[in-house]
């Protein structure tokens, strides 16, 4: 490569390598050590890695986030998908109303959105309570162990359903307008032209949207946390990997250990997102 071209790749590579590799060349070298109360910090190999593989409070957190996972991210995506589909269509009126409507809670800063819905969910102030209230029996009771899972996915699908329906929106927009009238003087039908030129359109775009909202699930963070604050007692410290990785560094004293659960995560994490980039690949293919 000449002068030129690495004078323009070289601000790019500076910030890669400040960024991105030094801190995880640096997670790696702190999971080496051991910190201990008495004696400091020992050089402890591949020990912590050992621990963590058999660590129940994290595979604990890991199956929450799983099953948070499997459960809320095809939910919010189909949410998504229906209406990006819907504001394709030109047939719902007000539709650019109905787009910033959509797209504005992820406008709202995360925390204010967690803290909004956390008093919401407040049995004796907020709306659960009226409507609790109003039908005279606990019909919504987010605040338990049973359901405060799915009351933080709601939450996360609040936020995030708008952000998701504009990707697909966009690319539906790419699809050229000829083919659309090529469909209608075939005489396909609205269900035939969004089962055989809309999905297909949109398939790359659902495999991207798939993959942030996997790395969002595995980070889950701020909603518990903050929720924490309201009902203590319903959140422990190790309720997702990165709260148990929050509390062993910050709270515990154990850097080397939460730098080693955050790459196995971050090894999990990877893992999945590569095998569902793999599959949407193999299906455009």
């Amino acid at each position: 490569m000449s002068a030129a071209g690495w004078s323009f790749v070289a601000p790019f590579l500076v910030v890669f390598a400040l960024m991105i590799v030094t801190p995880l060349v640096y997670s790696l070298y702190l999971s080496l050590f051991r910190n201990q109360l008495m004696g400091g910090t020992t050089f402890a190999g591949l020990d912590n890695y050992v621990t963590a593989f058999s660590d129940p409070k994290l595979w604990d957190g890991a199956g929450r986030v799983g099953l948070f996972l499997l459960v809320q991210v095809p939910i919010m995506l189909a949410l998504s998908l229906i209406a990006a589909l819907a504001i394709d269509s030109g047939r719902l009126h007000g539709k650019e109303i109905f787009r910033v409507a959509l797209f504005l809670p992820y406008a709202v800063p995360g925390v204010v959105a967690v803290l909004m819905w956390g008093f919401m969910y407040d049995d004796r102030l907020g709306l659960t309570g009226s409507l609790n209230n109003l039908v005279g029996f606990a019909l919504i009771d987010p605040y338990t162990k049973q359901w405060i899972l799915t009351a933080i996915g709601n939450i996360v699908t609040w936020e995030f359903v708008g952000y998701n329906m504009l990707i697909l929106y966009a690319a539906l927009k790419t699809v050229p307008t000829e083919v659309y009238e090529a469909a209608a003087i075939d005489g396909a039908g609205q269900f035939r032209i969004v089962q055989s030129i809309k999905l297909p359109a949109v398939r790359g775009a659902l495999v991207i949207a798939t993959i942030f909202s996997i790395l969002g699930s595995f980070q889950l963070f701020n909603e518990p946390t903050i929720l924490k604050q309201i009902e203590p007692a319903l959140i422990s410290s190790y309720y997702t990997p990165n709260i148990y990785a929050y509390n062993l560094s910050f709270e515990g004293n154990q850097v080397s250990y939460a730098a080693t659960v955050a790459i196995v995560m971050g090894l999990v994490t990877a893992i999945i997102a590569y095998i569902v980039q793999l599959r949407g690949t193999r299906r455009d293919a």
